[in-house]
Protein backbone atom coordinates (compact mmCIF):
# COMPACT_ATOMS: atom_id res chain seq x y z
CA UNK A 1 0.00 0.00 0.00
CA UNK A 2 0.81 3.68 -0.69
CA UNK A 3 -0.43 6.60 1.16
CA UNK A 4 -0.46 9.92 0.31
CA UNK A 5 -1.37 13.06 2.25
CA UNK A 6 -1.69 16.17 0.52
CA UNK A 7 -1.39 19.84 1.80
CA UNK A 8 -1.85 23.69 0.77
CA UNK A 9 -4.63 23.88 -0.80
CA UNK A 10 -6.70 27.36 0.41
CA UNK A 11 -7.96 30.28 -0.68
CA UNK A 12 -6.30 32.11 -3.67
CA UNK A 13 -7.52 35.55 -5.46
CA UNK A 14 -6.24 36.47 -9.34
CA UNK A 15 -2.68 35.67 -10.25
CA UNK A 16 -2.45 34.61 -6.79
CA UNK A 17 0.49 31.43 -6.48
CA UNK A 18 -0.08 27.99 -4.22
CA UNK A 19 2.18 24.86 -3.44
CA UNK A 20 0.20 21.64 -2.85
CA UNK A 21 2.37 19.15 -1.04
CA UNK A 22 1.85 15.36 -1.46
CA UNK A 23 3.78 13.22 0.99
CA UNK A 24 4.16 9.63 0.29
CA UNK A 25 4.47 6.90 2.65
CA UNK A 26 4.34 3.06 3.01
CA UNK A 27 5.54 0.52 -0.10
CA UNK A 28 6.81 3.62 -2.01
CA UNK A 29 9.61 1.44 -3.46
CA UNK A 30 9.19 1.32 -7.64
CA UNK A 31 6.34 4.01 -7.82
CA UNK A 32 6.89 4.67 -11.40
CA UNK A 33 5.16 7.93 -11.10
CA UNK A 34 3.42 10.63 -9.34
CA UNK A 35 1.00 13.22 -10.53
CA UNK A 36 -1.80 15.96 -9.74
CA UNK A 37 -5.31 15.64 -11.00
CA UNK A 38 -8.15 17.84 -10.10
CA UNK A 39 -11.86 17.79 -10.05
CA UNK A 40 -14.55 21.18 -10.47
CA UNK A 41 -18.06 20.76 -9.37
CA UNK A 42 -19.74 18.51 -11.81
CA UNK A 43 -16.41 17.67 -14.33
CA UNK A 44 -14.81 14.59 -14.42
CA UNK A 45 -11.31 14.40 -12.88
CA UNK A 46 -8.43 15.47 -14.82
CA UNK A 47 -4.71 15.37 -15.30
CA UNK A 48 -3.00 18.12 -14.53
CA UNK A 49 0.64 17.07 -14.39
CA UNK A 50 2.97 14.28 -13.89
CA UNK A 51 5.99 13.16 -13.08
CA UNK A 52 7.97 10.00 -14.16
CA UNK A 53 10.52 7.88 -13.09
CA UNK A 54 13.62 9.80 -14.63
CA UNK A 55 12.05 13.10 -14.17
CA UNK A 56 9.78 13.46 -17.28
CA UNK A 57 7.35 15.79 -17.01
CA UNK A 58 3.94 15.99 -18.59
CA UNK A 59 1.40 18.96 -18.04
CA UNK A 60 -2.38 19.79 -19.16
CA UNK A 61 -2.31 22.07 -21.89
CA UNK A 62 -4.59 24.33 -19.54
CA UNK A 63 -1.63 24.68 -16.87
CA UNK A 64 1.36 24.76 -19.04
CA UNK A 65 3.63 27.65 -18.05
CA UNK A 66 1.89 28.18 -14.97
CA UNK A 67 1.96 25.01 -13.06
CA UNK A 68 5.15 23.30 -12.30
CA UNK A 69 5.67 19.35 -10.62
CA UNK A 70 8.47 18.83 -8.97
CA UNK A 71 9.60 15.92 -6.50
CA UNK A 72 11.75 15.52 -4.03
CA UNK A 73 13.08 11.69 -3.55
CA UNK A 74 14.81 12.30 -0.19
CA UNK A 75 10.89 13.54 1.47
CA UNK A 76 9.09 11.31 -0.57
CA UNK A 77 6.86 14.13 -1.40
CA UNK A 78 5.94 15.43 -4.75
CA UNK A 79 4.91 19.31 -5.24
CA UNK A 80 2.77 21.55 -7.51
CA UNK A 81 3.64 25.13 -7.67
CA UNK A 82 0.64 27.02 -9.17
CA UNK A 83 1.17 30.19 -10.12
CA UNK A 84 -1.00 33.07 -12.24
CA UNK A 85 -4.10 31.13 -10.63
CA UNK A 86 -7.32 31.17 -12.48
CA UNK A 87 -11.09 30.73 -10.98
CA UNK A 88 -11.31 28.00 -13.53
CA UNK A 89 -8.61 26.39 -11.03
CA UNK A 90 -10.98 25.69 -8.70
CA UNK A 91 -11.26 22.20 -8.28
CA UNK A 92 -10.16 19.46 -5.53
CA UNK A 93 -6.51 18.16 -6.67
CA UNK A 94 -5.56 14.86 -6.05
CA UNK A 95 -2.36 13.51 -5.65
CA UNK A 96 -1.80 10.00 -7.66
CA UNK A 97 0.65 7.50 -7.28
CA UNK A 98 1.13 4.91 -9.89
CA UNK A 99 3.34 1.47 -9.00
CA UNK A 100 3.57 -1.03 -11.28
CA UNK A 101 0.03 -0.52 -12.47
CA UNK A 102 -1.69 0.06 -9.45
CA UNK A 103 -3.03 3.75 -8.76
CA UNK A 104 -2.99 5.32 -5.24
CA UNK A 105 -5.11 8.41 -4.08
CA UNK A 106 -4.88 10.85 -1.49
CA UNK A 107 -8.25 12.55 -0.02
CA UNK A 108 -7.92 15.76 -2.07
CA UNK A 109 -7.02 19.21 -1.26
CA UNK A 110 -9.29 22.12 -2.10
CA UNK A 111 -8.26 24.87 -4.03
CA UNK A 112 -10.92 27.75 -4.70
CA UNK A 113 -10.65 31.22 -6.13
CA UNK A 114 -11.37 34.16 -4.10
CA UNK A 115 -12.92 37.26 -6.14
Amino acid sequence: QVQLVESGGGLVQAGGSLRLSCAASGSIFSINAMGWYRQAPGKQRELVAIIITGRSTNYADSVKGRFTISRDNIKNTVYLQMNSLRPEDTAVYYCNANRDGRNFWGQGTQVTFSS
